[in-house]
C-alpha cells in the first residue's frame, strides 16, 4: 500500500484526505483543504510546507475519469490518489486503528515532531485550522 510508504516516510507535515466523489461532507469539505493548506504553504519556510494527499474511495469504474473530471469541475488542483483496496478490514488498520472506513476521515501527520491526530468525520474550517496549527 503506497500510503503507508508516504505516511512512514514524510518528512514534512502530511494531512491525507480520505474521500470520494459520491461522499456529500467529502466534497464540502475539499474546498477548506485546498484553500487553507495553500494559504499555509504560501508562507512557510523551507521544510515546513504542509502535503495535502487526497486519497478517493471511489469505485474502480470511477479511476481515472471520472475522478479527474470531478477535480476539474470542481478546481481541485491538489493531489490525488486512487485507494486501489476493497478490503476495509486490510487498509483502515494501515491507516489508523480507530477508522471504521467511513468517510470523510482525515490522518493528520508530523513524522518530525510525532504529531498524529486521525478525525473520522467531515472537519469544520475552524477545526481545520486548529489542526494545522497543530501539525506544525
Amino acid at each position: 500500500m503506497e500510503v503507508e510508504k508516504i505516511i512512514a516516510e514524510s518528512k514534512t507535515p502530511l494531512i491525507i484526505n480520505m474521500w470520494a466523489t459520491w461522499c456529500m461532507p467529502c466534497v464540502e469539505e475539499l474546498p477548506y483543504f485546498q484553500k487553507e493548506v495553500a494559504l499555509h504553504n504560501a508562507t512557510a519556510k523551507p521544510g515546513d510546507s504542509i502535503r495535502l494527499l487526497l486519497v478517493s474511495l471511489d469505485f474502480k469504474e470511477s479511476f481515472p475519469e471520472n475522478i479527474r473530471k470531478f477535480m476539474k469541475k470542481r478546481n481541485v488542483t491538489v493531489e490525488v490518489a486512487w485507494l486501489d483496496e476493497t478490503n476495509a478490514d486490510y487498509f483502515c488498520p494501515k491507516i489508523d486503528a480507530k477508522w471504521s472506513g467511513a468517510i470523510p476521515a482525515t490522518l493528520f501527520i508530523n513524522n518530525k515532531t510525532g504529531y498524529r491526530n486521525f478525525v473520522e468525520e467531515k472537519i469544520s474550517h475552524e477545526k481545520l485550522k486548529k489542526e494545522i496549527m497543530a501539525i506544525l
